[in-house]
């Protein structure tokens, strides 16, 4: 959670600074009063860690005359739209555990010592000297993943005497690597030195590249209205040229294409006088292609179809089979909801933003997905943490593609998609990484209003979303504010009695007193059921509350289910629901009386609405198991 209450950013500066002056003794390290402010502004966009500010490192060609070193790749062809490579790196006289390998996209980036000002890569969080790469590395690894590297169990002689035995043996490594189709070139470079104080070795000869740049990939689906009868389908493709969706019985519409540039994204980060270019613009861009959306319609609710994607100058994806979601007014709906998710690597890498609990968060759904049990998806808010380094959204949306593509995933924005100042959002924090939006409004069209006007609200079953942007203006009066008002006074409950709002409120953790203040009377007046929010890392659960009070306490149902009874409304049931991947945050030891239940494990909430019964429960994705559930029922 980026708590943005004044004492707990004080103790991050703090902390920040300590761990600085310890890894940094050196005079040269010294902070700045402008530096220390940037490493405090920024620590949420990139964070402090030898990976993520590689940029700020001064690189040289490293003095190694060792005319038997060699880097290379084991693979058959080109690349194909998705797999695991090998990379050997051999001819090591003497093996050390600061030895590491990158992959850099596109391969003609430049990887040597890139002489920008000491202002421009601030944003890395970084206060070292001169920057590393000009270009961000896609993810990396230390050779002493392998562990026979150190111990030189793989040795070659590379010359023998002239009584036949060996005078110089070196040593070797193996390195697995995961690669997504991200349609440009890609190299591996060997680095000694590690993160900290690195220098190339060597790299690659000749530049990988995917055999079909142009391949559609990563198709994911959402709602457009609440009838349920139209789906959108949104993909990505290296080729600009308006593709298919072919679906149902020989039905096809074709999409609609669009892409964002290093123009789009934001850069005016002001550090008094010195305007500081973002990630997003900068080291961190990499090209997305081309975004292709378009719509099915002539649907049926609660069905199953087909569906391929792509053309064929470009080829096809696969068939998939995928379900539509129940008609609003319709009794009964199955969705899961989470925030905070972002992705983590498949091959142990590191990156420049990793969220652990991701990938078994992403298990754990798809096995409900393919056990029929989903009809829908809410994602809300901090989708992919790319936070500026464009290439990870490739990677976030193709760990989503066994979900996504088969249920309907809708989305909210959070500040991990939008902050950044000067730019119109509400908080003007740097944690967009200069993205801003684009890209996330791009990759998933929601049905809002108009462009950066990410709220919305959508019927499914029984149950009505309202779906907000904590990123955008909700002061009383503002064009959000009225829509909230509007929105929520509108709800016919006789066809959908449960109101779900998306928006953070209470957490032990600490909250923004001044969106309470605004919006929390809202809730109360339209009689909100329940509160679902993410950004804060955990699962927590309050009472009926109101102002910081208990209106009403669960009881007990024969299960032992904590079930609170909506008949004679109360006030809202609030839960936490950001456990889905980011690093898990501890709870304080003097919690409020009105949270009840506080967890700090990763996992989903799995939701069943009928017209009479709520029904949530959190599942943790290491155990399987069921941690907490509740109940909220209406007579």
């Amino acid at each position: 959670m980026e708590q943005r209450a004044t004492t707990h950013h004080v103790h991050k500066l703090s902390f920040i600074l300590l761990i600085l002056s310890l890894a940094f003794p050196s005079s040269s390290f010294e902070l700045r009063p402008s530096v220390a402010d940037s490493t405090f502004l920024h620590s949420n966009d990139t964070a402090i860690s030898d990976f993520r500010v590689l940029n700020r490192r001064a690189l040289f060609q490293c003095p190694d005359l060792n005319p038997y070193l060699q880097i290379n790749v084991t693979t058959q062809g080109d690349l194909s739209d998705e797999q695991f490579i090998t990379v050997n790196v051999s001819g090591l006289l003497v093996p050390s555990d600061g030895d590491w390998v990158a992959m850099v996209s596109p391969s003609f980036s430049n990887v040597t010592t890139c002489l920008g000002s000491e202002a421009y890569y601030l944003q890395t969080g970084d206060t070292s000297i001169l920057p590393l790469l000009c270009h961000y590395p896609v993810k990396a690894k230390y050779v002493t993943s392998d562990p026979s590297y150190l111990s030189c169990k793989n040795q070659k002689c590379q010359k023998y005497g002239n009584n036949g035995d060996c005078e110089v043996r070196t040593c070797a490594g193996s390195l697995s690597f995961h690669v997504v189709n991200i349609r440009t070139n890609i190299e591996f470079v060997f680095f000694a030195g590690g993160f900290s104080t690195p220098c190339i070795l060597t790299k690659t000869d000749v530049p990988l590249k995917f055999s079909n740049p142009n391949s559609p990939l990563h198709g994911h689906l959402s709602s457009i209205d609440s009838t349920a009868t139209s789906m959108r389908l949104t993909w990505v493709s290296g080729d600009k040229e308006p593709q298919q969706v072919q679906y149902g019985d020989g039905k096809s519409q074709t999409s609609e294409v669009t892409t964002f540039s290093a123009a789009d994204m934001c850069s005016e980060f002001r550090l008094g006088s010195i305007v500081v270019p973002s990630p997003a613009k900068d080291f961190g861009w990499h090209d997305p292609g081309y975004i292709h959306t378009a719509v099915m319609s002539g649907l049926q609710p609660s069905s199953t179809f087909n569906y391929k994607y792509g053309s064929d100058a470009v080829g096809w994806s696969a068939e998939i089979q995928f379900r539509t979601p129940p008609a609003g007014g319709s009794d009964e709906l199955k969705f899961l909801v989470f925030g905070d998710m972002g992705k983590a690597p498949l091959d142990s890498s590191a990156e420049h933003y990793i969220q652990p609990g991701s990938i078994s968060v992403i298990k754990g759904m798809t096995e409900e997905v393919e056990n029929g049990n989903v009809d829908s998806i809410f994602h809300i808010g901090d989708i992919s943490y790319a936070t500026g380094f464009l290439v990870e959204w490739d990677y976030f949306l193709n760990l989503i593609t066994p979900l996504a593509s088969k249920v309907s995933y809708m989305t909210a924005i959070g500040n991990h998609e939008r902050d950044y100042s000067d730019s119109g959002s509400w908080y003007t924090g740097p944690d967009s990484g200069g993205e801003c939006g684009v890209p996330y409004e791009t990759y998933f069209p929601m049905p809002t209003p108009a462009k950066d006007k990410p709220w919305y609200s959508i019927e499914q079953g029984s149950v009505h979303f309202t779906v907000i942007s904590t990123e955008h203006d909700w002061t009383e009066k503002s064009e959000q504010y009225e829509w909230m008002k509007t929105d929520m006074a509108s709800v016919d409950r006789s066809k959908t009695p449960w109101l779900v709002f998306t928006g953070p409120m209470y957490s032990s953790l600490g909250a923004d007193d001044q969106f309470l203040e605004t919006v929390e009377p809202l809730l109360l007046n339209n009689k909100v059921d329940l509160v679902l929010f993410g950004h804060v890392h955990n699962y927590e659960r309050t009472c009926s509350i109101y102002n910081s009070e208990c209106l009403a306490i669960p009881e007990k149902d024969k299960n032992g289910i904590d079930t609170y009874d909506n008949t004679n409304y109360s006030a809202p049931v609030q839960a936490i629901v950001g456990m889905a991947g980011f690093s898990l945050e501890k709870f304080p030891d003097d919690a409020p009386s009105w949270s009840l239940v506080r967890i700090s494990e990763f996992g989903y909430v799995r939701a069943h609405a009928t017209k009479d019964e709520l029904k949530l429960e959190f599942v943790n994705s290491d155990t399987k198991n069921v941690d907490d559930s509740f109940i909220i029922t209406k007579k």
